[in-house]
């Protein structure tokens, strides 16, 4: 059984006055239909910059350097604009990260769905309506056939990011793009977003790419994680081996930065220093500044290996059985 999305050694560039910037720089992933795939690392890890080469939505200053992105067999990276249209919003969609950024204020949120609808599927206005209320319905807004008549700032945080939801399963995509989608919310609506998500996708059996800088959140909704640090995979696996065994001490310092009930009145742990800039990141491994466990080795890039099976690490020196 092949993935719904495969990507291989996908190398994204920005051409900047002061250089060229490699935000992702060789990554391979697959996403199997009703699986979710959660990728976390902190700012400027390249997590964005994969979402939107995978929707060649990126700037006049990018190009994707080498690598395949095979969706449903196709290579996205060599359709044209026209093919990409056809694409976005039908067979992939996407889910940002702050629902009143993306929604028109100035439309009715039905109408905005609605619009949705009718750009992809030969249904009349009056089918479009109804489809939209089904969709309202699905997602849990309550009184949809009213609802649908609401400008976004009628709406709640929570009520905005289901009416996106609604949008982005308007036309049953079969990949799922979602970049940040609770970070805007309360803990409360957070938890039912997420819930509404895992609901959906096994429904639909979608392909889900879930992209986060939040380990607690990659727990509750992923089957598999990606750990990325400037612009490179450090770190892939099943979510319960890596949440159980993290093998790179980035890895390994995300999970000691995250609250649980078990770390009442213990400090929580905290990378030290900064991330390195892209412009100007060191010889070797970008993380070796901050590494509790650099060596001399670490002096050059690291390989990708596969430590166990479903594993992949690039590190040097990774942490193993009980020194983690």
């Amino acid at each position: 059984m092949t993935g719904i999305i495969e990507i291989q050694n996908l190398r994204t560039y920005f051409n900047t006055d002061n250089g060229v910037v490699k935000a992702v720089d060789d990554l391979s992933l697959t996403i199997m239909p009703g699986h979710t795939l959660g990728v976390v690392g902190e700012s400027g890890s390249g997590k964005s910059v994969t979402s939107l080469t995978i929707m060649k939505l990126l700037a006049a200053t990018a190009e994707i350097n080498t690598g395949s992105v095979m969706f449903l067999g196709q290579d996205i990276v060599h359709m044209s604009e026209k093919q990409m249209r056809k694409l976005r919003g039908s067979e992939i969609s996407m889910i940002f990260q702050e629902p009143m950024s993306s929604l028109n204020p100035v439309h009715k949120v039905g109408h905005q769905v609605m619009e949705a609808i009718l750009e992809h599927q030969d249904v009349t206005k009056d089918e479009a309506r109804a489809r939209t209320i089904e969709l309202f319905v699905e997602v849990g807004i309550p009184d949809p056939a009213e609802r649908i008549h609401y400008y976004p700032h009628q709406m709640s945080g929570g009520q905005k990011q289901r009416v996106m939801i609604a949008m982005a399963l308007s036309c049953n995509p079969k990949l799922l793009i979602a970049d940040e989608p609770t970070t805007a919310l309360d803990v409360t609506v957070q938890k039912q977003i997420l819930d509404l998500i895992r609901e959906l996708r096994d429904k639909r059996q979608m392909a889900v790419l879930f992209i986060t800088h939040d380990l607690g959140v990659i727990a509750e909704i992923a089957d598999d994680v990606m750990v990325m640090y400037r612009g490179k995979v450090v770190e892939q696996g099943n979510v319960l081996d890596i949440y159980e065994n993290p093998m790179h001490p980035y890895t390994h310092g995300l999970i000691g930065s995250v609250p649980s009930r078990n770390k009442r009145g213990v400090p929580l742990a905290q990378i030290p220093g900064m991330t390195p800039s892209l412009l100007n990141l060191p010889t070797g491994c970008a993380f070796g500044s901050r590494c509790p466990k650099v060596g001399d080795a670490c002096s050059v890039i690291p390989e990708v290996s596969a430590p166990e099976p479903g594993r992949e690490l690039r590190c040097h020196y990774p942490i193993l059985g009980d020194a983690a």
